[in-house]
């Protein structure tokens, strides 16, 4: 009976082990390797075995991500480059560039590019190119979605360039200008332009009222803008040569952008016929002066074709050495109109009053009464029309403002673009 009790215990612990070891190897280690029995309370209704994570394994929010299209440190860099900076993954909220250069004065400059952000502030884009011999430094600032502030901090240099690889521009008329009905808009570089295509890109005009016109390039170095017809009494012109950093061509960069701003005064032109020797003068449409002159002789003829006055000078002293005459002499103008670059004026010529309305007796000019070229020098406003007609001469393309010599169409196809 001992011996049989014995047995029985030692049978009990064994079933009891037996099942503690099938418990154990029924239970599945969760994600967080707790067993599901372990971690359940007594009558949840959470399975064993869930996968739940908990509080502290939340995903944080990814960093904005900050960019530019120039490298930190680059050296070189090409002053036709616009400078642009970019956001992923969140927003840019400012951008700086800030730059020192040393102009071609050899006084130190200093100041801050400005630029805009597009309307989703992920993109910025400087509003102007670079200077040369610059070191510009760039910071930007972005945020995440989260609010969460990053900053990069970007400096270069750009390249050098020699005074002589800068075209400068020039623009006409001036500011504030009132000029006639013909006047074109006049840009001149001080350097040749090769690359007619980048520069004319960025010359811009704008009129009110809106009037059709185009550019027409006389050589490498002067470009107008005409409009389709005569400017319309009143009009108001804007012109800007945003030409800094524009390649020009071999090796050359536009420098220094430009504006100006003129407005059209009443229409006034003038008509001449060198055949019946009288200048006739109209106003907004209107006969308002009949004027007795002369032309050029034979070997002087003058030229035909429509002019336009480009300056009014005062007392001017003409002599034949100006325009390479053989006869001897030295004669002063009291009013005189400049008509082109060779030499043609109206102007007072008291000296051949008796040949005025008769004959023509100049060297190429249209000469008439003191009194008929004062009246005239008070009415006039340079870019006022001055059609000359009866003479077998032509006008030639850029000796003067010779602009209204082609139909719109021939004009437009000097254009660069």
């Amino acid at each position: 009976m001992p011996t049989r009790r014995h047995l029985a215990a030692g049978g009990l612990a064994s079933a009891v082990l037996l099942l503690a070891v099938s418990a154990g190897c029924g239970t599945v280690p969760d994600a967080q390797g707790s067993t599901g029995g372990a971690s359940t309370p007594a009558g949840s209704s959470q399975p064993s075995n869930s996968s739940s994570p908990s509080p502290s394994a939340t995903p944080t929010t990814p960093a904005v991500e900050l960019s530019s299209n120039v490298d930190d440190g680059a050296k070189g860099v090409q002053v036709s480059t616009l400078v642009t900076a970019k956001a992923s993954q969140g927003q840019l909220s400012k951008v700086a560039v800030d730059y020192t250069y040393t102009d071609t004065k050899g006084k130190a400059q200093e100041g801050t590019l400005k630029g805009s952000m597009n309307k989703a502030k992920t993109s910025w884009t400087a509003g102007d190119r670079l200077e040369p011999s610059g070191t510009y430094t760039m910071t930007v600032t972005g945020k995440n979605t989260a609010g969460d502030k990053s900053t990069q901090k970007t400096t270069f240099k750009t390249q050098q360039l020699a005074l002589s690889d800068q075209v400068f521009p020039e623009l006409y008329p001036l500011p504030g200008s009132k000029v006639g009905v013909g006047m074109p808009a006049v840009v001149r570089f001080d350097t040749p332009v090769t690359d007619r295509k980048s520069f004319e890109k960025n010359l811009h005009v704008t009129t009110v009222p809106k009037q059709t016109g185009s550019w027409h390039w006389y050589s490498n170095q002067e470009v107008h803008w005409r409009p389709k017809s005569y400017w319309k009494p009143g009009t108001k012109v804007s012109v800007e040569a945003d030409v800094n950093g524009v390649p020009a061509g071999n090796g050359n960069y536009g420098q220094k952008s430009s504006k100006t701003n003129f407005t059209i005064g009443r229409e006034f032109v003038m008509k001449v016929n060198l055949k019946s020797h009288y200048l006739t003068a109209y106003k907004d449409g209107k006969k308002v002066r009949s004027i007795p002159v002369t032309g050029g002789k034979p070997g002087w003829t003058t030229r035909s074709g429509t002019k336009l006055i480009m300056a009014k000078e005062y007392d001017k002293v003409m002599t034949n050495e100006q325009i390479g005459a053989e006869e001897e002499y030295s004669l002063k103008a009291a009013y005189a109109m400049r008509l082109t670059n060779s030499g043609e004026f109206l102007h007072s010529a008291p000296w051949s009053v008796g040949s005025q309305g008769r004959a023509n007796v100049s060297h190429g000019c249209v000469g008439m009464s003191i009194a008929d070229s004062r009246w005239l020098s008070e009415q006039t406003l340079i870019g006022d029309p001055v059609v000359t007609t009866g003479t077998n001469r032509g006008i030639e393309p850029g000796n003067g403002y010779s602009d209204w010599n082609a139909s719109f169409k021939e004009y437009a196809k000097g254009s660069a673009l």
